[in-house]
Formats: structure tokens, C-alpha cells, sequence
């Protein structure tokens, strides 16, 4: 029977309506990639390619740098919806290829509309517009507030609270930074120089990576400083970031980290980037931090009287070793954190003793003997608790540095010392500019020792008790005396 002009409008609608809400996508909704630590941490169904951050500062912490962030990706399944991780700005608008986009947030992430379904194995260009808050938070990272301009502390979880991004360093990326900034002071960033541009009061001044990078190791420097240029080995460029009033004063230090990447050189082979230095920042924040290529230092480390030349020196030493263990080989997941720290601290513990006679078999003894009140307090070293919400930087504790250095001690005794480097070297050149797990460290460490080693490192990484030293029989691990506090990345030991 022919519809009516009225029939026929009700079956145009209701076609209408079923058509909408089969299209309907399900509510925002901030997603993860499983990390067990922060679960909400990365996005499915991309890998980032690049980034190029431009950031607008009008010389003033207290007013939003205003922000560009294009994002070249490639989709590795099919995608509706392009999930960022990003908090503590205000987008103003997105574009997917150059398309207007649909955004909303949920959480600690910006879900993004794709014009269209996105099949697997495309490229995408995702380009936000937004606002970047440089009030600093200390307990959870970001920008850090300076005497004269910012900087940046990302980790672990903290680069999506100054530009959206994949926050996670199971997607490294290469790095573009343009930074405007008034005249009068300098921008400095990870990477190499790639342009400067003076404008009407302002300069706008680029940076490029050479390699790919974590989000957490993202840097950018904004202040009066001065930027102090030596030469390292093999014609490594070495530039230094420093107050400008400091400079004289803070040379004799910077002058010992060509010495310094000479002796990790000869430990694990070839320096792995384009640059190194040091970034003196005029701030406190309770720690350093091995941004890539330029890491992060308290001025008062160097200027503060209390701190020992040696043990100086072996927090520089820490966070040059993480320019291998993090920035070049970087963690999976969160839970190899303790590869990172674990291996900075044993290289700062190398430099002390063959430097300041500080005897490494000394100090993992004591290690040792805190172990198990460690472990008690924060988990095993491949296991670690989850941080707590409010200080996330509390997953960085005793355990993760000392308490992992052990965990390499004990492998040494295991295998011998000749194995032992090999497995060094080896892990940092076949995981270069990559990211990599503890089981393909434990996996390469039974390779090169010719000998399962699963029994062994079940027990260092993962037992609630520390297992016996091999070769010192009579090491004792007091009983857990409660909780331990957390400290933030990086700092050795107090010195005696």
C-alpha cells in the first residue's frame, strides 16, 4: 500500500533516528594502555611519530603560555576517536588533517572526534590549540617556576600537564620546540639549535631532536641565562644552562662533564645523543632530573655548602648514566623503573669509588641490610606499590635506586664481572633509542651468562625478602622497621 505524505515523514524519521543512534559514539572516556601504575597512562591505537610544541611566554609565571601542539602519527587500529593525554590547559580548538574537530574531556585526557572512522596503518596529524598552566605542582610535575622564567620536571607522569601528548615511554617520538619569549631572555630546549627568529620584542628561538624521546624527558628552559659551550669526547657538543649571574661561579663544576661522559664511555660504550649538559635552575624542587640531553639541577647543589665535592660529582655522574638507562633505553612500563634507577645509582656508586675511595661493597652491604624494610615499604624493585594520587613522585623510594643497585651487585657476583660488562653494553646498544622491558634484561643476563637465570632474578625483582648475596654469605637484612619515605628523582645518598 503506497505511504501517505504523513506515513512517509514518520519513516524518514524513525530511519533518521535509528541512523543517529547507530552512529552514536559511547560517552568521552579517559582510556590507558594497562600500565599496572598509572592506568589511565598513553592511549591505544596510535604511535607517535612527532611532536612540534610551540609555546608563547609573555614573561610572567602567572599567566598561560598560549600553545600549538601538532601531533604526526600513524593509527595502529582502526580509530573514531583519538584519545590524548592532556590536563591543566584550556583547548581552544582541534584539528585531524587539517579537519575542525569535535573535542571533549574526561579525566586526565582530551578525546578527540575523527571527521571519519580511521583505518589501521594511516597517518594522522592531530594539531591543538591550547593554553599551557605554568604554575608549578611540585608533588605531581610539569612546569617548574624558576627565580627568572620555567623549566620543566615531567616525570613520571606529568609532560600531559603542559602539552597534550601519548604520555607514556612506550611511545617515544622525535621532538620539535619553537619557544617565543621577550628579548631580554633565553630559551634553550632538548636537541640541537634549528633556527632563530627576532621579532617586535620578542624572539622566537627552535629545537630539534636527533633521536626519539619519552614525553618525560621532554625539556625547556626559559630565563636569563647564560649558555656556556665546551667540547666533550669525539667533539661531543656539551652546553650548559645557568643563571647568568652564577656563570663564573658554577664553572669549575660544569667543567668536569667532559671527564665525566669520557668515564661512562669506557663503562658502556658510545654517548647515545647529539648534546649534553647541564640545566642550573634557580629553584628547589628536592631533586634532579635526566631531561634528554640537558639534565635538571638545583643551583643550590652546586652553591649550597653541605654537599661534599665528591658526592657532587656523583649526582652529575647519576643523571649523565640515565642519558643511557631511561633516555635511550627507556622503560616500557612503569614497573622497569628499576632498570633506570638501578643502573644510575650503580654508575654513581662506581664513580665514588674509583674517584673518592667509597667502597661499592660497602655501601651495597648497608644497601642490604635495608633491603627487606625497603621492599617492605615499597614493594619489590620490579614490582614496586602504585604511588600515591596526590605525590606521585612517591613511587620514586628507596627501593628503586640503592635497593636496585643491589639487584646488579648481586648479578655481578652471580655471573662475574666479564659477563657482567658485556651485558652492559649490550643491552644499551641493542635497545638504543628504543624502550625495553626487565624480561628482555633477565633474558639477555641468562644469554650472555649461558645459564638460565630466572630462579635468581624471581627472587631480586619480585620476593618480598631479599634473597642471600652470592658470595657474602653473612650479609643480614634487618626486619622491616615500617614505612620508608619517598623521595623524588634523582639524589644519592646523604654524604657522611
Amino acid at each position: 500500500m503506497p505511504l501517505t505524505s504523513r506515513r512517509l515523514r514518520a519513516a524518514l524519521l524513525a530511519t533518521a533516528s535509528v541512523t543517529l543512534v547507530a552512529a552514536t559514539l559511547p560517552a568521552p572516556a579517559p582510556l590507558g594502555i594497562g600500565d599496572r601504575l598509572f592506568p589511565h597512562l598513553g592511549n591505544p591505537g596510535y604511535d607517535v611519530l612527532s611532536y612540534d610544541i610551540s609555546l608563547t611566554y609573555r614573561g610572567s609565571n602567572t599567566k598561560p603560555l598560549d600553545a600549538v601542539t601538532t601531533i604526526d602519527a600513524r593509527t595502529t587500529a582502526p580509530l573514531e576517536r583519538i584519545n590524548l593525554d592532556f590536563t591543566r590547559g584550556d583547548v581552544r580548538s582541534v584539528e585531524v588533517n587539517g579537519t575542525d574537530s569535535e573535542f571533549a574531556t574526561a579525566g586526565e585526557d582530551l578525546i578527540v572526534d575523527a571527521p571519519a572512522r580511521l583505518p589501521a596503518g594511516v597517518p594522522v596529524r592531530v594539531t591543538v590549540r591550547h593554553t599551557s598552566d605554568p604554575k608549578g605542582d611540585p608533588a605531581n610535575g610539569g612546569w617548574v617556576p624558576t627565580a627568572d622564567g620555567l623549566a620543566m620536571a615531567n616525570q613520571a607522569d606529568a609532560a600531559h600537564r603542559v602539552f597534550p601528548s601519548n604520555d607514556h615511554p612506550a611511545d617515544k617520538a622525535y621532538f620539535t620546540f619553537r619557544v617565543t619569549a621577550p628579548k631580554d631572555l633565553t630559551v634553550v630546549a632538548g636537541g640541537l639549535p634549528a633556527g632563530k627568529r627576532d621579532n617586535a620584542g620578542t624572539t622566537t628561538w627552535t629545537y630539534r631532536t636527533e633521536h626519539p624521546m619519552a614525553t618525560e624527558l621532554a625539556q625547556v628552559s626559559i630565563g636569563r641565562s647564560a649558555v656556556l659551550r665546551r667540547t666533550g669526547p669525539g667533539g661531543l657538543p656539551v652546553r650548559d644552562v645557568v643563571p647568568e649571574a652564577d656563570r663564573e661561579k658554577l664553572e669549575p663544576w660544569l667543567d668536569k662533564t667532559p671527564a665525566h661522559v669520557a668515564w661512562m664511555e669506557k663503562q658502556v660504550g658510545p654517548y647515545p645523543f647529539e648534546t649534553y649538559g647541564l640545566l642550573v635552575a634557580d629553584t628547589e624542587m628536592g631533586f634532579e632530573l635526566e631531561t634528554q640531553t640537558l639534565s635538571l639541577f638545583e643551583r643550590s647543589l652546586f652553591t649550597g655548602r653541605g654537599h661534599p665535592e665528591w658526592y657532587v660529582e656523583s649526582v652529575m655522574v647519576h643523571e649523565l648514566a640515565h642519558q643511557w638507562f631511561g633516555n635511550s633505553v627507556s622503560p616500557r612500563t612503569w614497573s622497569d623503573l628499576w632498570l633506570n634507577e638501578g643502573h644510575a645509582t650503580w654508575y654513581e656508586a662506581r664513580y665514588a669509588e674509583e674517584h673518592a675511595q667509597k667502597p661499592m661493597e660497602r655501601r651495597m652491604r648497608e644497601a642490604y641490610a635495608r633491603s627487606d624494610t625497603w621492599r617492605a615499604a615499597g614493594g619489590p624493585p620490579a614490582r614496586p606499590d602504585v604511588p600515591t594520587p596526590d605525590h606521585k613522585i612517591s613511587l620514586f623510594r628507596p627501593v628503586v635506586y640503592d635497593g636496585s643497585a643491589l639487584i646488579l651487585y648481586a648479578l655481578r657476583e652471580e655471573i662475574g664481572e666479564a659477563a657482567f660488562d658485556r651485558l652492559e653494553r649490550t643491552w644499551v646498544h641493542a635497545h638504543r633509542d628504543g624502550s625495553a622491558t626487565t624480561r628482555q634484561f633477565t633474558a639477555l643476563a641468562s644469554r650472555i651468562a649461558g645459564r638460565d637465570l630466572t630462579e635468581f632474578f624471581d627472587g631480586w625483582l619480585y620476593a618480598k625478602k631479599t634473597p642471600p648475596m652470592p658470595g657474602h654469605p653473612d650479609w643480614r637484612s634487618e626486619a622491616p622497621r615500617g614505612a620508608v619515605a619517598g623521595h623524588g628523582p634523582a639524589r644519592a645518598p646523604k654524604p657522611e
